[in-house]
């Protein structure tokens, strides 16, 4: 039972955060990039480049690119990851319909500059920030907003490839289109408009990489201490984790002394500094960051081993 509600309440917390996730999304886009006809990448941009050529609604285009895109994703990421990529999809076509309708216009009918005019680069700033760490809280819950995640997220389960670096690939392209555009102005004018949605690329990407790593971090633990044995144990009984015990001599005591290697979840730094101090507050404890660990309980290893290799190393 307790496993049962466990289950369900992870299940609800990924649903919560990526709501949160799409709300911040459809409110960065909408108030901020959208009034100054900034290009972004990924569906919501290829939806944007559509509306600001036709006056097509973006969150119709966003849908039907979206559906071509799940069919193509079913058989690579499954039903678990793509009912949150479903969910997603439709709650972000009803939140980008429901921010345009609630965005200010002005007699014209023109959606209104919040920044003001010629505030192009910092509406983009701070569009790209809250849309980048969107995506960012959404992929961090097991979640996707579609359309390029999809893609990128079918690259990343099987490479070594970050999220940001795909979808800064794929957003190149969608806004590299724009120079072929004769609706959006001369040619110096769609240049224009191609730089900025390179910006937003960036920016965008950025953030995405900053909010994703940054939790998904692992630190080395290295723990000095006369009551090891106890901490061990306090560290694999209460938060089943793996300790490794190491050998070590003392230059000046010239005394045998254990010593504990951990490697933890950034996230999980607190709770073992908290176990230490409270089994012995003297410990001498030595905490760096790692590039990468990879390996059970942490990263899988995404290379791949043809079999002449293989036969080479036997």
């Amino acid at each position: 039972m307790n496993v049962s509600k466990s289950i369900w309440w992870t299940e609800f917390k990924d649903y919560l955060f990526i709501t949160f996730g799409l709300i911040l999304y459809s409110f960065g886009f909408t108030f901020f990039l959208m009034p100054y006809e900034i290009v972004t990448g990924g569906v919501a941009g290829i939806a944007a480049i559509v509306y600001y050529a036709t006056s097509f609604p973006n969150s119709y285009t966003y849908f039907l690119v979206n559906a071509a895109l799940l069919i193509m994703g079913l058989k690579i990421l499954g039903w678990k990851f793509l009912m949150k990529t479903i969910y997603a999809i439709l709650m972000l076509t009803f939140l980008l319909w429901l921010m345009k309708e609630m965005a200010p216009v002005d007699e014209q009918g023109n959606m209104v500059k919040i920044l003001g005019e010629g505030q192009n680069f910092m509406s983009l700033i701070i569009g790209c920030m809250m849309t980048g760490s969107a995506l960012g809280i959404v992929f961090l819950n097991n979640g996707s907003t579609g359309g390029s995640d999809i893609i990128a997220a079918s690259v990343n389960k099987y490479y070594n490839f970050s999220l940001g670096t795909v979808l800064l690939f794929l957003d190149f392209i969608i806004i590299g289109s724009c120079m072929f555009i004769p609706q959006f102005g001369t040619l110096l004018e769609r240049a224009y408009m191609v730089v900025f949605g390179f910006c937003t690329m960036v920016i965008e990407n950025y953030m995405l990489d900053y909010i994703y790593n940054r939790q998904r971090s692992s630190v080395q633990f290295m723990i000095f201490s006369k009551k090891w044995q106890e901490i061990a144990n306090a560290i694999g009984m209460q938060m089943e984790h793996g300790v490794t015990i190491l050998d070590g001599h003392g230059w000046y005591t010239g005394q045998q002394q254990k010593v504990l290697c951990i490697l933890a979840k950034k996230n999980e730094s607190t709770t073992i500094f908290r176990i230490i101090k409270m089994i012995d507050p003297q410990a001498f404890v030595s905490q760096s960051s790692v590039i990468g660990v990879f390996g059970e309980g942490f990263d899988p290893i995404k290379v791949k081993v043809n079999n002449v290799e293989t036969k080479q190393i036997e």
